[in-house]
């Protein structure tokens, strides 16, 4: 399976800015929702976690990859992403996020190619600077397309 293939319709956006970093996580995890890959307890999970163990799922100096166990509502696996072009600030973090990648797996190992697969994208240097100024949805697909 393809990077791409784990990004459902209209999962990738960019958002001009987001209030403070659970309006991030809300972005970032819209569109599994409305997909029905996780439910809002999975949402909600990732923001408790946070808030009880900080935010863990940053991987890289401004990109983030909220996600949350799977019993707490990953219905399927999949990815979104969510471009803030105003970066977003984390309890406890002074590292600021502009990137999202959201992830919803269903057991434990169904997002590990997923994950090999974004972790190949993002140690490029020039495919993260690529993602962090993109200026259109299109400009992002084809980015992770090419993974």
């Amino acid at each position: 399976m393809r990077l791409i293939d784990y990004f459902p319709a209209s999962s990738i956006s960019i958002k001009p800015a987001a209030k403070n970093w659970q309006e991030a996580i809300d972005f970032s995890m819209a569109s599994l929702l409305s997909h029905h890959y996780i439910t809002a307890n999975y949402i909600q999970a990732i923001k408790d976690s946070t808030v009880n163990n900080g935010p863990y799922y940053i991987l890289a100096p401004g990109v983030a990859m909220p996600h949350a166990r799977p019993e707490y509502g990953a219905l399927k696996t999949g990815m979104s992403l969510t471009l803030l072009k105003q970066e977003v600030h984390f309890v406890e973090v002074d590292e600021p996020v502009k990137l999202l990648i959201g992830l919803s797996a269903a057991n434990a190992d169904s997002h590990i190619g997923a994950i090999q697969a974004l972790s190949e994208l993002l140690c490029e240097e020039e495919n993260l600077a690529a993602l962090l100024a993109a200026n259109s949805e299109k400009q992002l697909a084809d980015i992770i397309a090419s993974a």
